[in-house]
């Protein structure tokens, strides 16, 4: 196809996707907002709660208590399978309309898929693409929607989220022409919900924006770029503030905790709770509710298996792998996006909690709960980055890499596999057990909404109110500013125990306010009031933020309950640096050990656990060499 060809079909495109339609029964499209978002009573007290500066989750053991307590008789309203995004999600949108709710997780809140994103917030430019070329009303609608909700996550999350530029480089006028005119129109589709203009940068002006950009590749020399706006997050930290932020509306989560089977009524032959196991203690018990939502991710097909074992597949797993590397590869505040891998994928390099993560790859993969990178993944990686980059990349530079499973979702009642879509889909093929796959990490609350809907015509519920998770920001959120860590780095010290056992005082240092900002809210005095009033103000790790009052902290107040939930999921160093993350264990299990009172078995067997997961983060130290080369 010609450039001109191309440029004209663009335009048609644009002209005639108006006029399409489409749909479908079960991929559904975006929710009409109810009265309730805007505000009123119900979200007015909500707020207070969540806001209140004093607040505190409930304790684990008091949150067991409430699931062990719905009876046959005295059921909850809805019980959630899965701790992650779009489980979190729906917990909070069930419990903020007034319904009775539980939620159980195998693992840890955010342990899965919803650990291992690319940390993007975004509308979809590619699926623009595809609206356009294809004529694809559907395709249309996905972008309406997630740029709609990716405007509100960094409202309702504005410490964990932010908005960030990313560059794509063009080494042809066409391409110019192309992927400006492209983003122009992503700029016109977001409308309102526009973060900041795209626009063009020489090629000058390019390199002073993103030092390590190359100027020629493959024979062309460089144009220039075209820089847009999507949106970056802290992921699982996210992900535990959605599950906390549950937990203060009244929602009973709990994670570590398993579903082995699900319970039926015999009479109506309905889905009416589950039996569940406390991996912590081993003690089972069962937990009744009107609805169950199997919010599992990859993992919902295994809890529909429980109902019937010969049940259709909903679940097409594809492998995403992700690698991190120093800071020095991109500028602080600017990513780049390579437009043309070898397979057609894009590839991002982003800037993010100061290193670099590129990725993703599009591989399929079977399900598994820990997923390891396959050496020539990584190296796909650093070979489509390596085109773009005036520096030499290097294996031996990688930080950490990892894998997570997107769970892409297909109709259960389909012929093919052409159903397969990144969309989500919300289905109830056994009365009283409503699932909830597929989608993205920037619609988890559209989806949750979905869901909830959806469990309550299943159960006939009655809550109380509409969904009003719109308008509602998660537990950090109230009263932050960008400019809150300067009252961190002012009002506090960080008392640090020396090896002799001598507490000095040191500086509450930018680096360490600002970390502690971003990833608490509001919350971050309570970590520093810790870290200066019982001298854990100390370095978990040298280069990195990260303070041992965080353990403390997450394990009083974020369900911080093994070693690997902390350096994973609740302060992010397994992802950012796997060997910092290594070094950092002794201190992190013994500061868990006093806080949950375990013995010197059980802070064995933490420490134990927490190097065999590190292990399936493949760093370069990690990585298998021969002959000087990486197998």
């Amino acid at each position: 196809m010609s450039p001109a060809s191309s440029l004209r079909r663009l335009a048609v495109g644009a002209a005639v996707i108006a006029a399409a339609s489409g749909g479908g029964a079960v991929y559904l499209s975006p929710s009409v907002a109810s009265s309730d978002r805007g505000g009123g009573p119900v979200l007015d007290s909500l707020r207070r709660r969540i806001g209140d500066p004093n607040a505190s989750v409930p304790s684990r053991s008091a949150q067991e208590s409430v699931l062990i307590g719905a009876s046959a008789s005295d059921p909850l309203d809805v019980l959630v399978i899965g701790g992650g995004a779009t489980g979190a999600g729906v917990a909070l949108d069930a419990v903020t309309r007034g319904l009775r709710v539980g939620l159980v997780e195998r693992e840890d809140f955010s342990s899965g898929t919803s650990s291992r994103s690319t940390k993007l917030i975004h509308g979809g430019v590619r699926y623009l693409e595809k609206a356009v070329f294809n004529l694809d009303y559907g395709q249309l609608k996905l972008v309406f929607h997630a740029l709609e909700e990716r405007k509100q996550l960094i409202e309702n999350a504005p410490h964990l989220c932010h908005a960030l530029p990313c560059m794509t480089p063009c080494f042809d006028w066409f391409e110019v022409v192309y992927f400006w005119m492209g983003l122009k129109m992503y700029d016109l589709v977001a409308g309102p919900r526009l973060l900041h203009l795209s626009r063009y940068y020489s090629a000058q002006e390019s390199a002073e924006l993103f030092p390590t950009l190359a100027r020629k590749g493959k024979d062309k020399s460089l144009r220039g770029t075209v820089v847009y706006y999507d949106g970056q997050m802290n992921d699982s930290r996210l992900n535990v503030g959605l599950a906390c932020t549950a937990a203060l509306a009244g929602a009973a989560v709990l994670n570590h905790a398993e579903v082995v089977s699900l319970i039926t009524d015999e009479a109506t032959k309905r889905i009416v709770g589950a039996r569940v196991r406390n991996n912590l203690t081993g003690k089972e018990f069962e937990s009744y509710a009107k609805v169950v939502v199997n919010a599992a991710g990859p993992f919902c097909d295994s809890i529909r298996k429980m109902v019937d074992e010969d049940t259709k597949p909903m679940i097409c797993p594809s492998s995403g792998v992700h690698i991190v590397l120093p800071d020095y590869y991109s500028p602080e505040g600017m990513g780049l996006i390579v437009p043309k891998t070898k397979d057609g994928r894009v590839v991002f390099m982003l800037p993010w909690l100061g290193r670099t993560v590129a990725g993703t790859t599009d591989s399929n993969t079977s399900i598994t709960p820990l997923p390891e990178p396959h050496e020539d993944e990584i190296q796909f990686i650093l070979d489509a980055i390596s085109d773009y980059l005036n520096i030499k990349v290097r294996r031996t530079d990688v930080l950490s890499a990892w894998s997570g499973i997107r769970p892409l979702a297909m109709d259960p009642t389909a012929k093919s596999t052409e159903s397969i879509s990144r969309d989500h889909v919300v289905f109830e093929e056994n009365p009283g057990l409503v699932t909830i796959t597929g989608g993205k990490w920037t619609t988890y609350r559209s989806m949750a909404e979905d869901a909830v809907d959806a469990a309550i015509k299943s159960g006939k519920l009655s809550p109380t109110n509409g969904c009003v998770t719109q308008k509602l920001q998660i537990l950090g959120s109230h009263g932050w500013e960008p400019s809150s860590f300067t009252a961190l780095a002012q009002q506090y010290v960080r008392m640090k125990k020396t090896y002799g056992g001598k507490v000095v005082p040191g500086a509450m240092d930018t680096a360490a306010a600002k970390h502690l900002s971003h990833a608490y809210g509001s919350m971050a005095d309570r970590v520093a009031i810790i870290a200066q009033e019982e001298g854990l103000g100390k370095r978990l790790a040298h280069g990195h933020p990260f303070l041992e009052a965080e353990v403390a902290y997450c394990a009083r107040h974020e369900y911080c309950e093994s070693a690997v939930d902390f350096i994973a999921r609740r302060c992010r160093i397994a992802f950012l640096d796997t060997d910092a993350a290594a070094r950092a264990l002794q201190r992190v299990v013994e500061r868990l050990a006093s806080e949950h009172k375990w013995d010197k078995s059980k802070e064995k067997q933490e420490l134990q656990k927490a190097k065999e997961f590190l292990q399936t983060f493949k760093s370069s130290k990690n990585a298998q060499f021969h002959d000087g080369k990486h197998n």
